[in-house]
């Protein structure tokens, strides 16, 4: 029998480089797959947070719209009434002693009031009877009611609070007589062809807000105090209490304040001749000759 003898180095070396060569390539791709799970990973979490922020985004912007539009036809309406025939019952109302206009235009001891109704077109709101009439408080009592009326803050747990019947928005409207503008040329406040003696020949000026808020996102209230029952003048809050804004601001609650003013003045029946009853502007303003 023959015997074939191989070098042992030779055997020993095949063997190693059976042994070596498979555990290498297993290793590199558990660390390639492991890398792939990494960035896969990555990509999804980065997908979440993109698809989270854009949600946010989009609920906000419908949010600011609901609110806006609610705002500006609580605004408009009002502005419809005022503007509406002198003869209608709503004009009647608001420029009545007991109307929204009517209340500052009738009285000056009331010119640093604030009138204040919840907007609800489905009933009339816009009334003293149910209306909250607000006076600048003192420290000792931050707020006080002219007269004891306080029917107007909105109530956010009654249907009767809310511009429809969804019950999602809550618009407060807020009606003061503007502070007088020191640069505002002499006696731009008289209504041309009116006598000044009368108090009907003035011109107002009012600042109306209109804040509107989702109660359903976060109650309105801060520090036990109901958001809807302050003032909206930052210079009116006497104390520890807030603004309107401020309070919806601490609460947490969406909201939104629209802020307008309006000239409300008597229509003159006069004719207006430029210049000096010389021009041709109107054929009534033309100097006739006379016989």
């Amino acid at each position: 029998m023959t015997i074939h003898r191989y070098p042992s180095s030779l055997t020993v070396q095949d063997a190693r480089v059976t042994l070596r060569c498979p555990s290498t390539e297993r290793g590199a791709t558990l660390i390639v797959v492991l890398l792939f799970l990494v960035l896969i990973m990555l990509a999804g979490a980065i997908a979440v947070r993109q698809s989270n922020t854009d949600l946010k985004i989009a609920t906000s912007d419908q949010i600011n719209t609901v609110l806006l539009q609610s705002s500006d036809s609580a605004n408009q309406k009002l502005e419809m009434m005022i503007n509406g025939s002198s003869t209608s019952t709503e004009y009647r109302d608001v420029t009545s002693a007991s109307g929204v206009f009517g209340h500052f235009l009738l009285d000056d001891d009331n010119a640093t009031n604030e009138f204040i109704y919840c907007f609800n077109p489905r009933t009339k709101r816009y009334l003293a009877s149910n209306a909250t009439v607000m006076v600048k408080g003192t420290v000792e009592k931050p707020v006080a009611y002219w007269s004891g009326l306080k029917n107007g803050v909105c109530d956010y747990n009654s249907a009767e609070g809310y511009t429809s019947a969804r019950q999602a928005v809550v618009t407060q409207m807020s009606v003061t007589v503007a502070p007088a503008d020191p640069n505002d040329e002499r006696f731009a406040h008289v209504v041309i062809g009116k006598e000044i003696e009368d108090r009907t020949s003035k011109k107002f000026t009012f600042d109306i807000r209109a804040a509107s808020a989702l109660p359903s996102y976060s109650e309105p209230k801060a520090n036990g105090d109901n958001c809807f029952a302050q003032t909206s003048i930052d210079t009116n809050v006497v104390g520890s209490k807030k603004s309107l804004s401020d309070c919806m601001l601490e609460a947490g609650t969406p909201s939104k304040m629209l802020y307008e003013q309006a000239d409300v003045e008597n229509l003159s029946s006069s004719t207006k001749c430029t210049p000096f009853g010389r021009g041709t502007f109107n054929t009534e303003c033309v100097l006739k000759a006379t016989s």
